[in-house]
């Protein structure tokens, strides 16, 4: 029998329950896939807890990688045996095998490994779209990075240091800015002594940075605004430490002619054509060594509990990944 994490309530970890499901032939459009190595993200603990509403009883997981078994009617760009990776869809990673749409599914390259893969899909496509359709940076560019030692920061290091862009990030510890540093972080801040808007502004020369990237949120904010240069764009990708509080939109103008948004992987990534241009740039910058991604952490599947325990404790850097 196949297994998968379920939730019938919200709440802490504890609802995570490892149950037995009955898994179907994949139906038009569809493709069985057997996982392999599945990536762990902070949003799922938002969609468990019940800050991101779904429908329950449900699944959860995003992200995944592993082998196709079986396709359905009218699926002519897989194959069984293919190994693929997705990051998209809907809920249901959190699983030794499932049936979900084909369309979502990208092809792994050879060199891309079960385990790097399931670190990178939903964490690197998030840094490909930050940093080249929210805002395309280029070379010269400084930013500011929240939380440069987690999933996405610790990638968002190494592309940033490939587009020769410089990275100020902020750290809970010296720990993690060394391990920052190591992953191509210019600067960093450990918010937890430092005041991270008079660094920036030192780092500047009092100018402020043109895009800030903040998945922190309530922490955070208002002061990131402070740390934008005028007309800078502040980019809100998450809210670990809880969602960003209402707020008075005449602040924009009164900081700069300041420029928000709330972009997700989900709409950047909507059709097929698009995840797989955002995936070719990402496997690109990997195959040629310029950005390596492992999991720093694994449970067996049936401990997601565990995994997210350490997540919300801010215990994990990097990746963590589940295995079936």
């Amino acid at each position: 029998m196949a297994h998968a994490i379920r939730i019938h309530t919200t709440g802490g970890p504890e609802v995570l329950a490892f149950e037995e499901v009955a898994v179907g032939e994949p139906g038009p459009g569809e493709a069985r896939v057997r996982h392999a190595a599945i990536g762990v993200n902070y949003i799922e603990t938002y969609q468990r807890s019940g800050l991101y509403k779904i429908p329950l009883p449900s699944g959860i997981g995003t992200e995944a990688a592993g082998v196709v078994e079986l396709v359905g009617h009218g699926v002519d760009w897989l194959k069984q045996g293919d190994r693929v990776a997705y990051a998209t869809g809907p809920l249901g990673a959190y699983s030794t095998v499932r049936v979900m749409p084909a369309d979502r599914l990208i092809k792994l390259p050879d060199g891309i490994d079960d385990r790097t893969a399931a670190t990178l899909m939903l964490k690197g496509l998030t840094v490909q779209y930050l940093f080249r359709q929210t805002k395309k940076l280029e070379a010269g560019d400084t930013i500011l990075f929240h939380a440069v030692a987690g999933g996405v920061g610790l990638i968002a290091c190494q592309w940033a240091r490939a587009l020769g862009v410089t990275m100020i990030g902020t750290v809970s510890s010296d720990a993690k800015a060394a391990l920052a540093q190591e992953n191509g972080c210019a600067h960093t801040i450990v918010y937890t002594r430092e005041n991270f808007v008079e660094r920036v502004k030192a780092l500047t020369g009092g100018k402020g940075v043109p895009v800030v990237y903040d998945a922190v949120g309530k922490d955070t904010f208002p002061a990131s605004l402070d740390c934008l240069s005028p007309r800078g764009l502040f980019v809100s990708f998450g809210n670990s430490s809880g969602p960003v509080p209402p707020f008075d939109i005449l602040q924009l103008s009164q900081k700069g002619s300041l420029y928000a948004t709330r972009p997700t992987l989900f709409t950047y990534a909507s059709t097929r054509a698009a995840m797989q241009a955002m995936a070719d740039e990402m496997f690109a910058l990997v195959l040629a060594g310029k950005i390596k991604s492992e999991a720093r952490q694994t449970y067996p599947l049936k401990d997601a509990a565990d995994a997210h325990r350490a997540l919300q404790s801010r215990a994990t850097t990097g990746a963590t990944v589940l295995l079936p």
